[in-house]
């Protein structure tokens, strides 16, 4: 993979950065004529000492101490306008150099600042890419699209995970969401997420790979007792879409049931025995039950998280995902996930709170 370079600021963003770094000169020339074009009882000079400090915020070392030397000669020409000391001149002088070289240091600090966020942000796709991997846009005889979005403010990663594997003879998908926030839902989601690429090859139906997922955390558990991961649960769909079969086998850990488009109808898929939570199992005795739905040419089924669901609107409303699916049935699977982002977005009273998965499943109407 090749290394991540620093990204361009998106459009708003970079014309705040071109009027930041265009202020600085803006001081200058205002300063200059309204020192020319007013009485000599009036000064305004002294105001050159804000274009270096403005210069530290988004000029470099270099280019605010340019700006600086910049803002000394404007000094020196106005002095020849008017009748003044030398000894006047110099203190302005020196002032402006002081100030130069202590916007020179805030810049320095600034841009080393900048760099390091710029590695941890590298790292952070990186880890993004291994953790929570992109996903292909077809997997066997399926569309997938996805919606991700993690609720602390510039983190890629949160507690809602998932993966789609190809697998002899079927897709299996995975859609979960860990309890709580922070690096500890984070933790135990990379841990599930192990649990289910490393049993989802072998595993002999979706019962067994529920298994293995709580075997994985409990394992995570024995080996770090101390670390959150192993406080922690988490509610999981499996999905198993088969090859020589136009259905799709459901399995629910305490999650919320997906909304399974067919024909022009949406409805969700009904759970008669859900399972308990991943991590929870040991609760109560747990049997797995495996739903099975007709699943063929034309259908889609959206897994989402309670991020999605749960969004609430001033009045205290949750997000009516079910009649927004509805009204979005003509519309391309593609586009779906960006409507869905939008809609959550203008709906919730506070923005988006919580963590964010929605899956789109599609099957193509034109496969055989």
């Amino acid at each position: 993979m090749p290394a991540a370079g620093p990204r361009r600021p998106p459009g708003a963003a970079r014309t705040q950065l071109n009027l930041g770094r265009a202020l600085p000169f803006l001081v200058l020339v205002v300063t200059a004529l309204a020192d020319l074009f007013t009485s000599d009882d009036e000064r305004f000079e002294r105001l050159l000492v804000a274009a270096p400090a403005l210069a530290a915020v988004t000029w470099t070392v270099r280019g605010t101490i340019g700006i600086g030397l910049l803002a000394m000669v404007v000094r020196g020409l106005l002095s020849f306008d008017r009748s003044e000391s030398a000894s006047a001149l110099l203190a302005s002088e020196v002032v402006l150099a002081v100030v130069t070289g202590v916007a020179a240091w805030v810049s320095r600090v600034r841009t080393r600042y900048e760099q390091d966020l710029r590695e941890v942000s590298a790292v952070a796709e990186v880890v993004q890419r291994v953790v929570l991997r992109p996903l292909p846009e077809r997997l066997g005889r399926f569309e997938l699209h996805l919606l991700y979005l993690a609720a602390a403010a510039k983190a890629r990663i949160g507690g809602d995970f998932y993966e789609a594997v190809r697998v002899p003879g079927a897709v299996r998908i995975m859609l979960g969401d860990v309890q709580g926030k922070g690096l500890g839902a984070v933790e135990t989601a990379s841990v599930l997420l192990g649990a289910f690429r490393s049993a989802v090859g072998d595993a002999p139906d979706l019962a067994s790979l529920a298994d293995r997922l709580d075997d994985g955390l409990a394992r995570y558990g024995g080996w770090d007792p101390d670390s959150d991961a192993a406080e922690r649960f988490a509610t999981v769909v499996l999905v198993e879409l088969p090859d020589d079969r136009n259905i799709a086998r459901l399995l629910s850990c305490g999650h919320p049931a997906p909304l399974l488009q067919h024909g022009g109808e949406v409805a969700p898929v009904v759970f008669a025995d859900p399972s308990l939570p991943v991590n929870l199992a040991g609760l109560a005795e747990n049997h797995h039950r495996i739903e099975e739905v007709a699943f063929g040419p034309g259908d889609r089924l959206l897994l989402y998280t309670d991020g999605v669901s749960e969004t609430r609107d001033r009045a205290g409303t949750f997000y009516p995902l079910e009649l927004r699916l509805r009204g979005w049935i003509r519309e391309a699977p593609a586009d779906v996930p960006a409507l869905l982002h939008r809609d959550l977005a203008a709906y919730g009273s506070g923005g988006l709170d919580d963590d964010v998965a929605a899956l789109l499943v599609a099957f193509p109407p034109d496969t055989p």
